[in-house]
C-alpha cells in the first residue's frame, strides 16, 4: 500500500462516520417533573397562656403552737406542689399555684390582720385558719369579700353557724367530738365524776362545753369547772382545787402546749385521775412535754387513724420523706387544698364567685375521708377516733359515729321522730303525715346503706 493514500482514508472515514451521525435524529430528553408544592407550614398555636393563682394559707407559725402551724403549712404546701407538677389546665389556660402563708400568732385579732392582707392580695382562696379562735372573726372578712375558705383544723360549730356561704371545714365539728368525749369519760373509763378545764378559746371552751353535756347526758357528774389560758405553763392551783374533789377523770379543753406540762404536774401533785382531752393535744408534741405522766392518758382525734384513711399510708410516706413525722392537722389540710382545686377543675374557672358554688357540691375522695358537706359547710358523717400512750407513743383504741351502721341508725332514728310528731296531729292529716314520715325515714335509711355499700365497694376494690 501507497504511504501516500493514508490521509485521503482517513478523510474519508471521518467524512463517513459525520454523515451517519448527522443521519440519525436525536430523541429529546424528558423535561424533569415539576417538584411538588409544599403544603403551607401551619404558624404553631400561639403558647397558652400561664395564670397564677394564690391560694392563702394562716396559721400560728410563731408562738407555743408554731410546730401544729407549720405542719398544717406544709400540709397545704405538698398539696400545691402535687397539683402544679401536673400541670393543671383551667379554662384554657396553664395554672401554676402559689400558697401566700401568713401567721396569725393563734391570736383572734392578728388573724383579723392577715385575713385582710389576704383579701388586699386578691388571693381566690383561704386553706385555715388552724385555730377556731381565729377562724371565726377572719370569716367575716372572706365572706364579704367573697372568698372561699376551707379549714383543716378549726372545729367551734360556730365557725359554720353563721351562714356564711364561703365557711367550710373538712373534719368533724366539736359537737360531734364532745358528743363522743363525754361518753367515753362515763362509760369507757368509768368516770362518774368529772372535773373540767379549757382555756377560755373558741375552741378549749367549745369543746369543753359539749363535753359537759355529754357527761352529765351519760348520767355523769361534774364536780368542778375550771379554766386557764393558752399561754399558761403553771397549773398548781387548778390541779390543787380538783385534787380535792376526787374526780375520776380530768378533762381538758385545750392544745398540747399546755395539756403535756397539765399532765405532768398532776402526777407530781398525786393527782390520779385518768386524763382525757381532744384533738389539740393529741399529738408527739403532748408526749414529749408530759414525759412519763403521759403514759395511759387518752385523746381523741377527728377521723380515723392516719393508716385507715383512704389514702393514708401513700400520703404518710410522702410526708414523712418530705417534711418528717406528721404533728396532727397535714392530711386534713391537705385535702382542703385539693376539695378547693377540684371545685375550680368542675367550675373550669379559678374566679372566687364562680368556683365557689360547686365547693358546697363536693364529692371528693380525699385522703382523710369521702369530703362532701351539709347546708353549713360541716363535713357530712365525721368519725371520732379515740386514743391511750402506750409506750411513749399515741395508740389507737377504737373509731366512734361516721361509720355505716351509724349513719343508718340516726337516720332510722330520724325517721321515728318524724313517725312520733306525726302521731300527735289527729285525722286523716295525722295518717297521711304518719305514712309520709315513714315512707321518708325508710328512703333515708336505704339510700344511706346503699352509699354506705358502694364506698365499702369502692375501698375493697382498691
Amino acid at each position: 500500500m501507497s504511504y501516500s493514500r493514508i490521509p485521503s482514508m482517513t478523510l474519508a472515514i471521518a467524512a463517513a462516520v459525520a454523515m451517519i451521525g448527522c443521519g440519525q435524529k436525536e430523541e429529546p430528553k424528558p423535561a424533569p417533573a415539576p417538584a411538588p408544592v409544599a403544603a403551607p407550614v401551619p404558624p404553631p398555636p400561639p403558647p397558652k397562656p400561664e395564670v397564677t393563682v394564690q391560694l392563702g394559707h394562716v396559721a400560728p407559725l410563731t408562738g407555743p403552737q408554731a410546730h401544729l402551724g407549720k405542719d398544717n403549712e406544709n400540709g397545704a404546701r405538698m398539696a400545691i406542689d402535687e397539683l402544679n407538677a401536673k400541670g393543671l389546665e383551667i379554662g384554657g389556660a396553664k395554672i401554676k399555684f402559689v400558697l401566700v402563708a401568713e401567721d396569725d400568732q393563734a391570736d383572734p385579732k392578728q388573724g383579723t390582720i392577715v385575713a385582710q392582707k389576704l383579701v388586699d392580695a386578691k388571693v381566690s382562696g383561704v386553706i385555715g385558719h388552724l385555730n377556731s379562735g381565729t377562724t371565726i372573726p377572719a370569716s367575716k372578712i372572706y365572706f364579704d369579700a367573697g372568698i372561699p375558705q376551707i379549714s383543716g383544723s378549726a372545729t367551734n360549730p360556730t365557725y359554720t353557724k353563721q351562714g356564711f356561704a364561703t365557711a367550710f371545714r373538712v373534719m368533724a365539728n366539736d359537737v360531734q367530738q364532745g358528743k363522743v368525749l363525754g361518753g367515753y369519760a362515763t362509760k369507757q373509763l368509768a368516770g362518774k365524776t368529772v372535773a373540767i378545764i379549757d382555756d377560755r378559746s373558741a375552741y378549749g371552751q367549745g369543746l369543753a362545753d359539749e363535753f359537759e353535756k355529754a357527761v352529765v347526758a351519760s348520767g355523769g357528774k361534774v364536780v368542778t369547772r375550771e379554766f386557764t389560758t393558752d399561754k399558761a405553763t403553771d397549773f398548781a392551783a387548778i390541779l390543787t382545787k380538783i385534787k380535792s374533789k376526787k374526780p375520776d377523770v380530768v378533762f381538758y379543753g385545750g392544745m398540747d402546749a399546755q395539756g403535756g406540762p397539765m399532765t405532768k404536774q398532776m402526777k407530781s401533785l398525786g393527782l390520779k385521775a385518768k386524763f382525757l382531752t381532744g384533738d389539740g393535744g393529741c399529738t408527739p408534741e403532748y408526749i414529749k412535754l408530759a414525759g412519763a405522766a403521759s403514759e395511759g392518758q387518752y385523746c381523741s382525734l377527728p377521723g380515723v387513724p392516719l393508716d385507715q384513711m383512704p389514702g393514708g399510708k401513700a400520703f404518710g410516706d410522702a410526708f414523712n420523706a418530705k417534711y418528717g413525722q406528721i404533728q396532727l392537722y397535714a392530711p386534713y389540710v391537705y385535702d382542703a387544698v385539693m376539695v378547693m382545686v377540684d371545685s375550680m377543675k368542675r367550675a373550669n374557672s379559678v374566679e372566687s364567685a364562680k368556683f365557689l358554688p360547686e365547693i358546697g357540691k363536693s364529692d371528693y375522695q380525699g385522703v382523710t375521708t369521702k369530703i362532701q358537706f351539709d347546708d353549713k359547710g360541716d363535713l357530712k358523717g365525721g368519725a371520732i377516733s379515740l386514743y391511750q400512750v402506750k409506750d411513749g407513743k399515741w395508740e389507737y383504741r377504737e373509731t366512734i359515729g361516721g361509720s355505716v351502721v351509724a349513719e343508718v341508725k340516726e337516720a332510722v332514728k330520724e325517721a321515728a321522730t318524724a313517725v312520733k310528731d306525726a302521731a300527735v296531729a289527729t285525722g286523716d292529716a295525722a295518717k297521711d303525715a304518719m305514712k309520709d314520715a315513714a315512707k321518708e325515714g325508710a328512703k333515708v335509711a336505704a339510700d344511706v346503706s346503699k352509699d354506705a355499700a358502694a364506698a365499702k365497694a369502692a375501698v375493697e376494690k382498691k
